[in-house]
């Protein structure tokens, strides 16, 4: 290992700015990636590279915690780059940055299962790039991210800029620093069950909200997780939601299903076109299930599943008794769209108490309102842990609004739910 992965850096002891690399044979892109991290507080580019014999050489001699690492470069691309740069610095957070094609959707994708802890489809010219404002927040959200979740795993203090930097779990009602919270469902009579576990403390964690002026503002919530009773009814449907570091993390949870579900399963992961359909081949690979991109008038089937397209709302329609899948181009909710609300709207109205709805990490509140639903209609709905998750803000908004029946980290949350698809009455 090198010198700069062993060395302890002061800059994130004392809570500096975040320390991120950006590789890119353009240089006009890198310039214009650059400016957008260097415009956030929390973040230094200390760094660039044209091609991955140039990366690793900066990684070797500078502490680097993000790299934002192009795929298609001269001399070394990113995909022969990506193991090496994890070689010498293990716990390196590597974000792909890739064009909007299916070869280049395919590549970012197989890059989570070398290493890569996330991607960021990059518009196609400089001229869109510069042009794209979600594209801009999205790189920014999700360097952010990895590096707060790398630097929690250390113990290292978060940018001084963040509002929680250097105040511990008990002081700070929303705060980033490394928590556990793992809650599992209690038998009750009905109503709630305040979630506890004996010697790991359950405290507030940070969550996101999707105001308009700061679609990620953290924002205060209660201190206890309570848990509700879920639904004795047996499921007829699993719906899912996921947003950042979604796609790793579905792998780990259909991975604690021994056998196909006996209902159809239906996911919003925000993602753009050409993604979606390749997380859904690359699902189909993971678990030997039919699994496919959802597509207009298309019946759900059970043991099946089917992922909302990049850029269209997906919600489940009544066919003279026969469920199939409606598509719609309906504006963005919580900025996004697909989105997670729709989904969980249209379900509840058709399913009602045999709906079994599961949030996995992501930013933002998505699927909140969806779940409020869910759960007025008796249905049950499962989250992701604190501790598990990139950002416990989707999971994090339904488990403290009391909406969950468990809260389990993510290799324990596909078994769960393998299990209450087993149980319960018609």
């Amino acid at each position: 290992m090198s010198s700069a992965a062993s060395k302890t850096s002061t800059m994130s002891e004392s809570g500096g700015p975040y320390r991120v690399m950006v590789v890119d044979d353009s240089a006009i892109i890198r310039g214009f990636l650059c400016r957008y991290l260097s415009e956030d507080p929390d973040i230094e580019v200390v760094t660039t590279a044209n091609n991955g014999l140039v990366a690793l050489r900066q990684l070797a001699s500078n502490d680097i915690e993000v790299v934002v690492l192009d795929i298609e470069m001269p001399e070394m691309d990113g995909l022969t780059a990506l193991p090496k740069m994890i070689e010498q610095v293990p716990d390196l957070q590597v974000v792909m940055a890739s064009t909007l094609t299916r070869k280049n959707a395919e590549v970012s994708l197989r890059s989570l299962q070398m290493g890569a802890v996330d991607y960021v489809p990059k518009p196609e010219t400089a001229r869109s790039v510069n042009a794209n404002i979600d594209f801009r927040r999205e790189l920014v959200d999700k360097v952010k991210a990895w590096a707060s979740r790398r630097r929690k795993k250390r113990g290292e203090d978060l940018p001084a800029s963040t509002p929680t930097a250097g105040a511990s779990a008990s002081t700070t009602a929303a705060g980033h620093a490394a928590r556990t919270v793992s809650a599992r469902s209690v038998s009750a009579p009905s109503g709630f069950v305040t979630a506890r576990r004996p010697a790991v403390p359950v405290t507030v964690a940070s969550v996101r909200t999707a105001a308009k002026e700061d679609p990620i503002k953290d924002v205060p919530h209660q201190q206890n997780i309570k848990l509700r009773t879920g639904s004795f009814r047996r499921p007829k449907i699993l719906v899912i939601g996921s947003s950042t570091g979604g796609p790793q993390a579905l792998m780990k949870f259909f991975a604690g299903f021994k056998k196909p579900p006996a209902v159809p399963v239906l996911i919003t992961q925000h993602m753009p076109a050409t993604f979606t359909a390749i997380l859904a081949e690359h699902l189909a690979q993971a678990t030997g299930w039919p699994s496919q991109e959802a597509r207009e008038g298309m019946e759900v089937k059970a043991g099946e599943i089917y992922v909302a397209p990049g850029g269209r709302h997906m919600e489940v329609r009544d066919d003279g008794g026969i469920k199939r899948v409606k598509l719609t181009d309906e504006p963005p909710e919580n900025f996004c769209r697909p989105a997670v609300d729709p989904l969980f709207r249209s379900v509840s109205a058709l399913y009602g108490e045999n709906v079994l709805a599961v949030i996995l990490t992501g930013m933002g509140h998505d699927g909140l309102k969806g779940a409020r639903e869910l759960t007025r209609a008796g249905a049950t709905v499962l989250a992701q842990d604190e501790a598990s998750s990139v950002v416990w803000g989707m999971p994090g908004a339904v488990a403290t609004a009391g909406l969950c029946t468990e809260v389990l980290p993510i290799n324990e949350l596909g078994a769960a739910t393998a299990t209450r698809l087993q149980g319960g009455v018609g």
